[in-house]
């Protein structure tokens, strides 16, 4: 038997605020910007470069490099997705970026290079309210791509816990891949 305390987490409070947001089907993708204004890119589960590239991520923030500035020192996620990235591609011929921090960024904050995912909903955690966005979802479409009738769901973010959940459509109970 170890003589190391091991503590029970803390446990954060169901009703509280959540941000619900379209999930968006592309590539996972991240900005690194360090205090000396150098930029790296990341997928989901590595660094990237021009020349080991992620759809073209890390080609477009070379391209981008002076704009993305605008977004500081740290590491900002988002969804890469459009042509070519994701089974739905949302009938667009380009490639775009959304940020996923809505509590930072918006449509009139952001650089221009980038956009933001739509927030759905941000109130006091109601699974009522989810419900309802996944039907304005399916019965109005995208909110990320207008008139794109297939979105795949919604990101829950519980801001207590700082914890993440996705609900997608058309077969979110269905068993199978996580």
């Amino acid at each position: 038997m170890s003589d190391e305390f091991v503590a029970f987490p803390k446990i954060a409070r169901l009703a509280r605020q959540v941000i619900v947001t379209e999930k968006i089907d592309g590539t996972n993708a991240c900005i690194s910007i360090n205090q000396q204004g150098e930029i790296r890119a990341g997928s989901r589960s590595r660094w990237i470069s021009v020349d080991d590239d992620n759809y073209g991520f890390a080609a477009w923030v070379a391209a981008n490099h002076n704009a993305l500035l605008e977004l500081g020192v740290g590491t900002h996620h988002g969804e890469w997705f459009g042509h070519r990235v994701g089974k739905r591609q949302y009938g667009l011929n380009e490639r775009r970026f959304a940020l996923f921090n809505t509590s930072r960024w918006n449509a009139e904050n952001r650089p221009a290079c980038c956009e933001v995912v739509p927030v759905l909903y941000d109130g006091i955690f109601d699974t009522a309210a989810i419900e309802a966005c996944m039907e304005n979802l399916r019965l109005n479409g995208s909110r990320m791509v207008a008139g794109f009738m297939h979105p795949e769901g919604v990101i829950i973010y519980h801001t207590a816990a700082d914890i993440f959940f996705k609900k997608t459509m058309p077969n979110d109970g269905a068993k199978g891949k996580v």
